[in-house]
């Protein structure tokens, strides 16, 4: 079994904010392999299982905000228990150091000062899973980087949304069936560095 979680805010308020990068990946995944996400409340997620190029999965969104992140994903690995979390749990989530669009998967490593990752990493007490960072490009000048998170995508980064989120949702089944390093090689910008 396999563990694919998206980071988000919960609320249709939030849906189209760049902060909610991780719930659009994670949903088209979802679209793509007919798997319906549905409210659990004792993991206060939205949780779907279903097969990924052959592979049992679980897609997971977190329905606390985006900082308590890490209480869904600690219960939902009570439930769902993974062979090795090293290699079967992926966290796709926005990244502001990113350019707009932008992929890097890294098999490990620290939160980079995004608040969702650290409280899963503090929930669970350890770094070393893989994660999927999606470019949403650094706010313009004068422009909190608080409330750049919180803004929709715009302009022509709208225009070419969907079919970065097609990308972004190739690299999570590529590392899903055919691992971190291959999808590193194929998506990273600088061939798997």
């Amino acid at each position: 079994m396999k563990l694919v979680v998206g980071l988000g805010n919960p609320g249709p308020e939030y849906a189209e904010t760049r902060h909610n990068a991780g719930f659009r990946i994670v949903e088209r995944v979802a679209q793509r392999h007919g798997i319906a996400l549905r409210r659990e409340r004792h993991l206060g997620a939205r949780l779907g299982v279903g097969s990924v190029r052959g592979l049992r999965v679980g897609l997971l969104e977190p329905q606390g905000f985006m900082n308590r992140s890490g209480g869904a994903v600690a219960a939902a690995l009570a439930q769902i228990p993974l062979a090795d979390l090293g290699a079967d749990l992926l966290v796709v989530y926005d990244d502001l150091d990113l350019p707009f669009g932008r992929l890097r998967i890294r098999p490990g490593g620290g939160a980079g000062g995004h608040r969702g990752l650290a409280d899963i990493q503090g929930r669970l007490g350890r770094s070393d899973f893989p994660r999927l960072r999606f470019g949403i490009g650094r706010p313009p000048p004068g422009v909190d980087p608080a409330d750049h998170v919180l803004t929709p995508f715009a302009g022509e980064e709208v225009t070419q949304l969907a079919a970065l989120v097609d990308a972004a949702a190739d690299a999570v089944e590529t590392v899903l069936a055919d691992g971190v390093g291959a999808a590193m090689a194929r998506f990273n910008p600088d061939g798997g560095k």
